[in-house]
């Protein structure tokens, strides 16, 4: 059976439930000793799983649009180049991609950079110089670069080619397109996937966990295994995710709204 009214019409009534539980939550946390200590404990990794996100995100984002403008560029080698390196990153899973880029690719990097201090007498470093927090950002932004490539790819091609045809027609170059007619265009059809894997970036984030990085997940645990109080530490950790990747969510199905009245205005 189809349903009597869009589904966006209808009273948020898990949000209402979700609130409840997350005051209920808060309240435990604010009313207990053991709850605030682990929260006091973990104040730290809220802040490194941020940095950890944004970063990644960024360096991810930034790259994922790269590939999707060679995957559609004139030049077969950049196309084919693109596709090659989209397929093989999008077939490994993140936490591999993790301890591959942790004990493989950052002691090869280390290697090259000394191999070329020694020719021009800098120098050299060692591979414990290379920060295992950097490894982490590294491997999630590779990870996710393939998958944002997608995205981009997907946007781009949404626009109506009628348009940038008009606009060849106009003498703009290619750049000039890019910036004035296709890019504001294929925005909006690329931003709410590009924040569902923000979202998804925020929990995986937790991955970096097991290179032993002091994230939330990481802190968890070792707070965990120091006062043996499971059931408090990872109902905090499982908190604090929540009340991150909600609120984004929340705040992306609003943009979305906007930008979609604002489309329906706009024809």
């Amino acid at each position: 059976m189809m349903p009597s009214a869009p589904p966006d019409r209808d009273f948020p009534w898990w949000l209402v439930a979700i609130v409840g539980l997350g005051i209920y939550a808060l309240w435990q946390v604010l009313t207990d000793a053991v709850y605030l200590q682990v929260l006091d404990t973990l104040r730290q990794g809220i802040l490194i799983t941020i940095f950890v996100t944004l970063v990644g995100f960024a360096m991810a984002a930034s790259m994922g649009m790269l590939l999707a403008i060679a995957s559609l560029s004139r030049s077969l080698i950049l196309r084919q180049m693109a596709r090659f390196y989209v397929e093989i990153i999008r077939g490994i899973p993140i936490i591999v991609l993790l301890l591959y880029v942790a004990f493989v690719f950052a002691p090869a990097l280390v290697a090259s950079y000394n191999w070329v201090a020694e020719l021009v007498g800098v120098e050299a470093i060692r591979t414990r110089d290379f920060p295992l927090l950097w490894r982490a950002i590294i491997a999630l932004a590779i990870g996710y670069s393939a998958f944002i490539a997608e995205v981009f790819r997907a946007g781009l091609q949404s626009v109506d080619r009628g348009q940038i045809e008009a606009a060849e027609a106009l003498g703009m170059g290619r750049w000039l397109r890019f910036r004035f007619i296709i890019f504001p265009q294929a925005i909006r059809t690329i931003l709410p996937p590009l924040g569902n894997d923000f979202v998804a970036m925020v929990k995986d984030s937790s991955l970096v966990s097991v290179l032993g990085v002091l994230d939330i997940t990481q802190l968890g645990k070792v707070t965990a295994a120091s006062n043996f109080r499971y059931f408090e530490t990872y109902n905090v950790v499982a908190l604090i995710y929540l009340t991150m990747t909600i609120t984004l969510s929340m705040g992306l199905r609003r943009l979305e709204r906007y930008m979609r009245q604002g489309q329906d205005r706009g024809t």
